[in-house]
This record gives structure tokens, sequence and C-alpha cells, in this order.
């Protein structure tokens, strides 16, 4: 069951996190916090380091230096239980093509030690309007629809807390608009959401945080209202900014 509402605990800490491809440093020093009950939209131009982060706080890629902590644990040394508490959407799917859509959750529902499975595969399938098309092979699916299952299989666990790396992709209007409104809803809920996409203002209507990235570095971490967008150089018209 989702948590209640507890806006005071840490679920996440980043501290110093630095990751290098070779000689270049994707990100740099990134300390943040972010705590149950939380929403915070993560933006920055292409090579910001963005995705590169949300693949360290999954442990689906490793720091050069510096800690991923949950529940006040280090990931890389005891994350089986942060692990699990997670629901990630990243560019890939991680789902199977050659198994259908209820088979891809039923896989990884069992990796998560799931009881009465099957009644959760057909939540998370209604939450996402999959259930139709859940006896249909993965890589059959437009790619709309691959990421509407990616979805389901992302909250299928009830996961604490949500990880989205442009979940938007491919989504339909009534989808986006579906998604926007479960978004709003995970902070309730008492989880905590971190995600990104290219479209600012999508973003800003849907967390009242801002965590914005450039070169690899945090430049700011704070209230979205009351950003810096020119220094930041997000551009947006008078009507928006009075709109927040």
């Amino acid at each position: 069951m989702p948590l209640a509402k507890q806006t005071s605990n840490l679920m996440l800490e980043t501290r110093s996190l630095t990751k290098f491809f070779g000689d270049l440093a994707a990100l740099k020093e990134v300390s943040l916090s972010l705590r149950r009950g939380e929403s915070a939209f993560l933006y920055g131009p292409n090579g910001a380091g963005k995705t590169t982060l949300l693949r360290m706080l999954t442990s689906l890629a490793r720091p050069s230096s510096g800690q991923v902590l949950f529940d006040g644990r280090d990931i890389e040394r005891d994350g089986t239980q942060a692990k699990a508490s997670i629901g990630f959407v990243s560019h890939t799917t991680f789902l199977y093509g050659e198994l259908t859509v209820r088979e891809n959750l039923q896989f990884f529902g069992k990796l998560f030690g799931l009881n009465s499975l099957e009644r959760k595969i057909d939540a998370a399938l209604d939450l996402f309007n999959m259930r139709e098309r859940s006896a249909v092979y993965v890589r059959d699916l437009s790619r709309g629809l691959q990421q509407r299952a990616a979805l389901a299989r992302a909250f299928l666990h009830d996961p604490d807390f949500v990880l989205l790396d442009e979940p938007f992709t491919g989504l339909d209007s009534q989808s986006v608009k579906n998604l926007e409104t479960l978004l709003r809803q995970l902070p309730e809920q008492g989880r905590a959401l971190l995600f990104s996409t290219h479209d600012f203002e999508q973003g800003a209507a849907l967390a009242e945080r801002l965590i914005a990235l450039k070169a690899g570095r945090v430049r700011y971490d704070g209230p979205l209202a009351i950003a810096p967008f020119k220094s930041l150089g997000i551009v947006r018209t008078a009507e928006q900014e009075a709109d927040g």
C-alpha cells in the first residue's frame, strides 16, 4: 500500500555524485535530496546529464564517485530493498519483445515476489488502458503502446519512489492527460516523484520544485515559482510566468 504522507522523511539523497565517460564528465558533484510526498521536475538541455543521473539513481549506471542513498542506505552496497521501492521508466522500455504484455508483467512481478500477482497485473493494465492488448507481443506494439506497457511495468509493484525519464514519449493525447493526472496524485499518496521532460511548461504544471541541470551540474534546485528562468536559459511568455 502507498505510504501515508510523510514529507519530513528523507527518501533520496545524492552526495557529490560524479560520472565520467572516459575524459568526459557527464555529472559533476551533484548533491540533492528528495522527501516522501515531494515532486521534482528535472530539466536541462540535451547532454545536461539528466538521463545519466536517473540511471544512477536506479543503479543501472555506477557513479565514478559519490553516493546514492535511499532511506539512508547506499544503493550500491545495500540497495535490494531500495530497488524494490523504485518504479522507473526510461528511453528503454526494459520489456521483452518476444513476450506478451501480460507475460512481461508476470515476469517482473515474480522478480518482485508480488502476492496476488494477476490482480495486480490487471490493475496496472487498467491504469494505462492496456487490458485489451495484454495478449499482444510487445514487439508488435506501436511505440506509444510500448510506452504504456512500460509504465504499467513501472507501477506494477506500487512503488514508493517513481523515476521517469521522458515518460510522455509516443503517448497519444488522452494517455498524456491520464499520466499527468496520475503524477499529480503521487505526492498526495506520500510517494516521491522525480521526472524529466523536454516540454518545460508540461513539467512546470506537474511539480512545484525545479532541478535544473546544465553541463552535468545543478544550476538551480528550489521552488519553480521563483526560479531565475533567464539565467537558466529558460524562455517563458509573460502569460506563462504569471500562471507560475
